[in-house]
């Protein structure tokens, strides 16, 4: 191939090279692209620049939408703080239930397919064999608006959940409607507008491009075509835009002073790593198997009286709050604040029990994400080891890693896991810990639980697919045989007509 080239270079310049024939078996070169004439097509074609200004202004509109329900989650657990701390502590054990139990009531009768996290949603609409009627199942401007409201009501309740899956979910309904302004020969697509939505969701709930950009390549399509990623990045842009002219553009916990981290600092490291993955394995098991597991006597009662389980698992909720302090209510992102800047008020048992209400939290049934509250109970992993080895010269870099390791474990995508913490501290210096945590721990996970999005969004599709009304069977129709063998019975009688009248 090379003697080809510079035989058709040589041609080219009217040079024939010395006792040389041409040659008529070399591929012809590609020509280089003309500016002008490129530049002539696009200005040309009015049809594709209304299609990406329809899109530009959806992705915009995702943004917005994100940015709203940011704002009304805040306000909503603000309210519930404002009860626990200046009405009365104990007045939550009859709030909590109360507005749970009313918005899984919500949920169940107005939007069942805004109930959990977002993401598997989703994913579940991104298989090729999903088609439209029961891709609205899963995302739609309806299920964006409901999405953003009943996530509030479990932020108004005092729920251990987040709002990054949710914003996910919320974005890719908003991106997803833009396809009804599409032509059908339109090279846009249905998948390249959802997993637009949903990076740009993750972008501008944690304020990480970056991070949207990964996690459309390992958690939603697989891959990243070259015709889609302008649009996702597009979609990253706008939607990052209008979370900056809003909040500005500041880290979510701010910037962290790391000390170098050396050798003797490696026991220390692998014990965070080693740990979150084994808690983060046992979390994703138990949230796959209390979510898909129809079998189990309690998802029978689930199934069976939604609304008084509900209620009685935010009691518990409740009484772990109290017991806590409040520091298991709500995301944990201020406690993760307080962590990283060496203030930390959290008991002792804050992980253990910040586990078992972020379970509790997400069997109940309210839409609401597991991301924040994964990355304050990986930071009370990397502060209790801190404290064990007496090392806080580093703990702020062992609170980093156990947010990445764990979040990575549960998620069982370490690469959107580490993004998301190192562009959430700007712990650009951390890069090499933060990659080589969350790798550790997203192995052990994988030998401990099977892919959770992938899980959930594998049993929404089955419960979905089997609640669809079943096509009437075609009657089986009358076998030649069987009319030869009921023709003859007429025959001797017509016969014995015919003799008797003659």
């Amino acid at each position: 191939m090379p003697i080809c080239v510079a035989l058709q270079l040589a041609q080219n310049v009217g040079i024939r090279p010395f006792l040389q024939p041409p040659r008529n078996d070399c591929p012809p070169m590609q020509q280089e692209p003309d500016f002008f004439h490129n530049l002539n097509e696009e200005m040309r074609d009015g049809k594709r620049w209304l299609e990406r200004t329809i899109v530009l202004a959806y992705a915009a509109a995702a943004g917005l939408s994100v940015v709203a329900f940011t704002l009304l989650a805040e306000a909503a657990f603000g309210f519930f703080e404002s009860i626990y701390h200046g009405v009365n502590g104990w007045l939550v054990l009859i709030w909590m239930p109360a507005v749970t139990a009313a918005a899984v009531w919500a949920t169940r009768k107005w939007a069942p397919g805004a109930s959990g996290s977002g993401i598997p949603q989703v994913i579940a609409t991104l298989e090729p064999s999903v088609d439209a009627g029961l891709r609205k199942r899963f995302v739609s401007l309806w299920l964006s608006f409901a999405k953003i409201v009943l996530s509030s009501a479990g932020f108004l309740a005092g729920l251990s959940i987040g709002r990054e899956g949710p914003s996910v979910q919320v974005a890719a309904g908003v991106m997803h409607s833009a396809r009804r302004w599409l032509g059908p020969k339109s090279v846009i697509n249905t998948h390249a507008l959802l997993v637009a939505g949903g990076a740009a969701g993750i972008a501008a709930a944690f304020n990480a491009p970056l991070a949207g950009v990964v996690f459309a390549i390992e958690e939603l399509s697989r891959k990243l075509e070259s015709r889609s990623s302008g649009l996702i990045i597009a979609a990253i842009v706008l939607a990052g835009l209008m979370g900056v002219s809003v909040f500005g553009n500041l880290s979510y916990f701010g910037r962290i002073r790391v000390a170098e981290l050396g050798w003797r600092d490696l026991l220390p490291c692998l014990a965070v790593a080693l740990t979150c993955g084994v808690l983060g394995g046992l979390f994703a098991k138990l949230m796959t198997h209390s979510l898909t597991s129809s079998t189990e006597r309690l998802n029978k009662l689930r199934s069976r009286f939604p609304i008084r389980f509900a209620a009685v698992l935010a009691l518990l909720i409740a009484v772990i709050g109290v017991v806590t302090g409040g520091a298991t209510f709500g995301a944990g992102s201020e406690a993760v604040k307080h962590m990283l800047q060496g203030e930390a008020d959290v008991p002792e048992f804050y992980v253990t029990l910040k586990f078992i209400a972020t379970w509790l939290s997400a069997w109940v049934g309210v839409p609401g994400g597991i991301f924040a509250p994964s990355l304050s109970i990986g930071a009370g992993v990397g502060n209790n080891v801190a404290s064990l080895a007496g090392t806080t010269d580093i703990a702020p870099a062992l609170i980093a890693m156990g947010m990445a390791a764990f979040l990575a474990a549960v998620t069982q995508a370490p690469l959107t896991a580490f993004i998301i913490v190192m562009e959430m501290v700007d712990g650009h210096a951390l890069v090499l810990s933060l990659m080589a945590s969350a790798m550790i721990a997203s192995m052990i996970s994988r030998m401990i639980a099977r892919p959770l999005y992938e899980s959930l969004a594998l049993h929404m599709l089955h419960v979905a697919r089997a609640s669809l009304p079943k096509e009437p069977e075609p009657e089986p129709a009358t076998a030649p045989a069987e009319t030869a063998r009921a023709e003859p019975s007429v025959e001797p009688a017509k016969a014995d007509a015919e003799s008797k009248t003659c």
